[in-house]
């Protein structure tokens, strides 16, 4: 897999390709973290933690989201 990444993006093109990944990996993570720490009704919960699994670009999504909102409220103060 790593060679076929190196030859097709090159050296250069891998790394930033790696990092990036790296980085929506982590961005994944913590938009699920923050998902489920949210108090809602079990059955909404549910919906939300499979949304989050099963559509990966849905947490990042809301992370992005949750950082405009809360610099929004510290804006107001």
């Amino acid at each position: 897999m790593l060679e076929t990444l190196y030859n097709y993006f090159g050296f250069t093109g891998s790394l930033i390709v790696a990092f990036f990944s790296f980085l929506f990996f982590v961005f994944w993570i913590a938009g699920v973290a923050g998902i489920c720490s949210k108090n809602r009704p079990p059955v909404r919960q549910t919906i939300f933690i499979s949304l989050a699994v099963f559509v990966p670009i849905y947490p990042v999504l809301w992370l992005i989201a949750d950082m405009i909102k809360q610099k929004r409220e510290l804006r107001k103060l």
